[in-house]
């Protein structure tokens, strides 16, 4: 009895302590994943000139990744949260993996698609799980936790242009084959992690459990509803700008500031390694300066920057993504943090819900600025979303985080 009870001490402590171990695998596993992610957008250069496609179809590529991740996502945290299975971990990076060795194989743009979409599966399956994960190793430092679970995905998308400059750009389509190392090397990570995992939900399950009904109002209910309809607006701009960078600012620095391929992916290395530092400070950052005003911040804050940034030579353009990245994606684990204190007890559908959204959001708008920029012009559209910071002045019609605090007190 003794030695059982021995065997058992360990991982129950490690329900109340953090848990740096898993914490950090599993930002690395985000790490692997998002960087799979954003060589996708990353490859549109190659595919523009290997494919002969247009924008708008470019644009259906992105799409095509992110909406499959925005619609699977918050079912998967739906699902999750009343039953959560440790080993969807490791299946999901087993679609990805898929969808890259078809990506590698195939010059069919249907097939392309099709390869997108297996890939946009697996991080669908990601995204809500591991945020639990992320959640059960936290033990009482839950924005900490959130920060480095989610630097490892901003600071995958940073190495995505180094990914293009150094693998794809020599090799074109055909280096994709090495991004299935690259989730092989996260399947093998993830049956660690899952293991981890289900030994949690088994300590969990044999503690007893506490009636605890939670009655909201309907009152609070319409506020709640009102300040996640604004958040989802705030992560609605973020988004839009976001896909502008990301897909199309390449082009721009290439076409209207003769910027050779090679070197516009170092603009795009930029604006996302600053973004992965931004992501790792904003939870420290809102611990101490409250998360509205680490939102409001990030959006007007990087609002000037923006403005300037479509008619700044190459080397202020350098230095300006670096300062927008870093302000405008301090928000990042901000916005999840902040929509699970909205939420209680439905970690899942929040992450989900959020995450998920910010894919689907930016899959919207890449097909849209897109279909813009066939219509139009290019510098125009890039003109155009430098003015989308500026619509962050709703960030105050948020609850303050007091405000916060009290309607948990109030239906405890």
């Amino acid at each position: 009895m003794s030695i059982a009870m021995k065997g058992k001490s360990h991982p129950s402590s490690e329900t109340e302590q953090t848990v740096y171990r898993i914490l950090f695998a599993i930002s690395f596993v985000h790490l692997l994943n998002d960087s799979i992610q954003a060589v996708i957008p990353a490859m549109n250069r190659i595919f523009l000139n290997s494919m002969h496609l247009n924008f708008t179809q470019i644009g259906f590529i992105t799409f095509c990744l992110n909406i499959t991740a925005s619609i699977i996502q918050p079912l998967i945290g739906m699902y999750s949260d009343r039953k959560p299975f440790p080993w969807l971990l490791p299946l999901g990076m087993l679609s990805t993996l898929s969808g890259m060795l078809l990506l590698a194989l195939t010059h069919s743009y249907p097939l392309v698609l099709v390869s997108v979409i297996l890939v946009g599966l697996g991080s669908a399956v990601f995204h809500p799980e591991s945020s639990r994960v992320a959640s059960m190793a936290a033990g009482k430092r839950r924005g900490l936790a959130q920060s480095i679970f989610q630097v490892g995905g901003n600071g995958g998308q940073a190495l995505a242009p180094l990914f293009t400059l150094f693998i794809l750009v020599p090799l074109g389509q055909p280096g994709t084959i090495w991004f299935t190392l690259v989730a092989g090397t996260a399947v093998i990570i993830q049956i660690y992690v899952a293991r981890w995992y289900g030994e949690q939900i088994a300590i969990r399950n044999r503690k007893p459990k506490l009636a605890r009904v939670r009655i909201v109002s309907k009152q609070r209910k319409k506020q709640i509803g009102s300040a996640l309809s604004i958040l989802i607006l705030l992560v609605f701009i973020r988004s839009w700008y976001h896909a502008s960078i990301l897909n199309y600012y390449p082009s721009f620095v290439i076409e209207h500031l003769g910027v050779s391929e090679k070197a516009a992916q170092y603009f795009l290395f930029a604006f996302l390694a600053s973004g992965a530092a931004g992501t790792f400070l904003g939870g420290p950052l809102a611990d101490r300066f409250g998360k509205r005003n680490v939102l409001f911040l990030s959006m007007l804050g990087s609002a000037p920057f923006a403005l300037a940034l479509p008619y700044a030579p190459p080397i202020l353009a350098l230095v300006l993504l670096l300062i927008i990245g870093f302000i405008l994606l301090s928000s990042f684990s901000v916005s999840v943090v902040y929509a699970q204190e909205l939420i209680p007890g439905k970690i899942g559908t929040v992450s989900g819900l959020i995450t998920g959204l910010a894919f689907g959001l930016g899959a919207v708008g890449a097909v849209a600025l897109g279909r813009m920029i066939d219509l139009t012009s290019l510098s125009l559209v890039m003109k155009v979303c430098a003015f989308l910071p500026l619509l962050g002045i709703i960030t105050f019609i948020l609850p303050s985080d007091h405000k916060l605090r009290e309607w948990a007190e109030d239906e405890a």
